[in-house]
């Protein structure tokens, strides 16, 4: 007999995250995010969460919530993107934030997931990724209050190479486009972006999916994400499922036939 990890609802998915806990959270900008576990974790109102992200959403919407009810004190992610308030509480010296290149971070958390502690890497080398000197935190004045420190450099194969140490987090949140009652996963098209390796770096992973099948309907090929890495599914209704908000709606107004 399969072990069913569907659960209850988002609510009871997010339930046992406690305030201070570390959590990965799969999305690039709003495609493919998890909204309906980040909204339920806004209600559950954990705070001083530390948030592994690509981005933190965008002001009013997906991790944007969290920074706007101050339940975020760090974010480790690659860039501040459309969110204003989000980078309104980095320069304010309310927030630590550990900006890491886009590739180096998807590693960090799949090396995570796969047991490995750390990995060279030739991106960064040469910049204050390596030599430190970011500043993960500002006073309220602007001064820097907390600095990147420098990291260990090595040569392989006669190119300079950085050490990365890798991400494991308390939880992870995910969304996928299938996933069966074993917590196998599919992700359609662009919206699989950071979702495999978040899943792989939570001690603890929840996917919410849009659609739920029994074990065996999906191929053996077509999973993208094994169920060994997921503890919970949340089964969305089509309503929810149906939800793919964008950052940024760029059309142009559609010219007549002649």
């Amino acid at each position: 007999m399969s072990l069913d990890k569907v659960v209850g609802g988002p609510a009871e998915a997010v339930a046992g995250i406690r305030s201070g806990a570390s959590v990965a959270v799969g999305g690039f900008g709003l495609a493919g995010i998890p909204w309906f576990l980040i909204e339920a974790l806004l209600e559950q109102g954990a705070d001083d969460l530390t948030i592994v992200s690509n981005n933190c959403g965008v002001d009013g919407a997906g991790l944007g919530l969290l920074l706007e009810a101050r339940r975020i004190s760090r974010v480790i992610a690659s860039y501040v993107g459309e969110n204003k308030e989000f980078a309104r509480q980095y320069l304010n010296g309310e927030l630590t934030v550990e900006l890491t290149p886009q590739g180096t971070l998807a590693e960090r958390m799949r090396a995570g997931g796969s047991g490995i502690g750390a990995f060279y890497t030739p991106t960064g080398v040469g910049t204050l990724v390596s030599e430190g000197g970011l500043p993960w935190r500002y006073n309220p004045d602007g001064t820097v209050a907390l600095s990147s420190p420098p990291k260990e450099v090595r040569t392989f194969h006669g190119k300079d190479m950085v050490l990365e140490e890798s991400i494991v987090t308390d939880v992870a949140l995910i969304r996928a486009a299938v996933a069966d009652r074993a917590g196998n996963c599919v992700f359609r098209a662009a919206a699989r972006n950071f979702n495999p390796a978040a899943a792989m770096a939570g001690r603890f992973t929840v996917v919410e999916a849009e659609r739920v099948v029994e074990v065996g309907e999906i191929a053996p090929d077509q999973v993208h994400l094994p169920g060994v890495f997921v503890q919970n599914v949340v089964a969305l209704t089509p309503e929810q499922a149906s939800r793919k908000d964008i950052e940024k709606r760029t059309t142009r107004a559609r010219q007549e036939a002649n």
